[in-house]
């Protein structure tokens, strides 16, 4: 096995995987399975990269995840005016409001510094 280098050897790559995938752990096909799966996250990794959502999606989405609801923020953020403010993208985010949402909800502060726009 090799690196994988181009479209058509990333998708033969995974069309082998998808043969192996089942494997058991430390058989030869297991083997080949876990080999495959490093190299085709090592592609993905340079090729197809995911952006990273702004700030209040990625708050929405992990409010989602925790179940949590607007109420739930009033204190981490602020007010009740001032969270539904900042969801709404009506009033940026404050590094404090950055340090106590990164804390509270485990978003990376890095996700949460990107620029965004107001919605008017």
């Amino acid at each position: 096995m090799r690196l994988i280098r181009t479209e058509k050897e990333y998708d033969q790559a995974l069309e082998k995987l998808n043969l192996v995938f089942d494997a058991k752990p430390n058989s030869r096909d297991g083997q080949q399975a876990e080999m495959l799966a490093l190299l085709i996250e090592e592609y993905e990794e340079t090729h197809h990269q995911i952006g990273v959502p702004d700030p209040i999606v990625a708050i929405r989405i992990r409010m989602e995840e925790l179940q949590m609801k607007q109420k739930d923020l009033v204190g981490v953020i602020g007010t009740k005016s001032i969270v539904s403010e900042v969801l709404n993208k009506k009033r940026m985010l404050t590094v404090k409001m950055i340090r106590n949402l990164s804390t509270k909800l485990k978003i990376a502060a890095k996700v949460l510094i990107q620029e965004y726009e107001l919605q008017k």
